[in-house]
């Protein structure tokens, strides 16, 4: 069994921030997910480690969330190897709070950019701080839907000495079958060498009731044609996932998904290219 760092775990805890973006769903709203939980379902499945992911927590509150999973981490047998936390790249003060991050075991940052303006990502202020992460050496996770793929582009074409990481494939329209223009687009976006995708979140866009390895697979096949599988990282989603079947489920789909490729490959996607994008050891 490859071993997996699961680039992309969410953790609630409505104790320590605000998750106003849950109200709407109901698998998730008023419902805490805790580390604890995290530990249980992914027992005996081959997980080695994961990365937690800032949660999209209230504007407010997402200080607080790197602070107190830091906390978190620091507890023996977390399996927490680093966070990827919130960041304002559009605001002052970026850098100082840059600066406390390298005191909590930060690894990369998220600005999540489909609930943001489209233009939000190319003023001068947000890539240029973006150019910071780069010259920290510190990677930027990209958070688009598909139809903002080309201003992905854009942005990443501005910053190249920065790395980043497309969550979810990209956001493809799953349940509406929708291929096109997210191949070309995301094709497009794998032609820069400062970009990784990551294998995460795909399930939950398939039709309700109809989460399958199947209904993933022709997007799975085209993010390694476009990709390759030295270029990408795998992600739970959790408890996003839950949207779908589960975290079980997705464990379950994911080592079919695996089992298709050389162990080199899967290697790669299950912990290697995690290891040096985000700098793990």
């Amino acid at each position: 069994m490859v071993g997996l760092i699961d680039t992309h775990q969410h953790l609630i805890y409505p104790e320590a921030a605000g998750y106003g973006w849950t109200k709407e769903i109901p698998v998730l709203a008023n419902k805490a997910f805790p580390l604890e939980r995290y530990k249980e379902l992914t027992a005996g499945q081959g997980v080695s480690g994961s990365l937690f992911m800032e949660t999209g927590v209230d504007d407010a509150d997402y200080r607080a969330e790197a602070r107190f999973v830091a906390g978190l981490m620091r507890q023996e047998g977390s399996g927490l190897l680093g966070l990827i936390a919130s960041c304002r790249p559009e605001e002052d003060g970026f850098e100082g709070w840059l600066d406390e991050c390298g005191d909590l075991r930060v690894v990369g940052f998220r600005r999540i950019l489909h609930v943001m303006p489209d233009d939000l990502s190319g003023t001068d202020r947000f890539r240029a701080n973006l150019r910071k992460l780069g010259a920290r050496g510190k990677p930027f996770d990209l958070c688009l839907l598909a139809r903002q793929l080309p201003l992905g582009l854009d942005l990443v074409q501005a910053c190249p000495d920065t790395q980043f990481v497309l969550n979810h494939c990209g956001v493809p329209d799953i349940s509406g079958g929708g291929m096109d223009p997210w191949r070309a687009d995301l094709a497009a976006l794998a032609a820069q060498p400062n970009v990784v995708c990551k294998l995460s979140g795909v399930l939950a866009y398939c039709a309700p009731g109809q989460a399958s390895q199947a209904a993933i697979q022709p997007y799975v096949d085209h993010v390694l044609e476009v990709f390759g599988p030295a270029r990408m990282v795998w992600g739970s989603d959790w408890p996003v996932v839950d949207m779908a079947m589960g975290l079980p489920d997705w464990l379950a789909v994911t080592r079919v998904l695996l089992t298709s490729l050389s162990e080199d490959e899967a290697i790669a996607i299950g912990q290697g290219t995690a290891r040096q994008v985000y700098g793990l050891t």
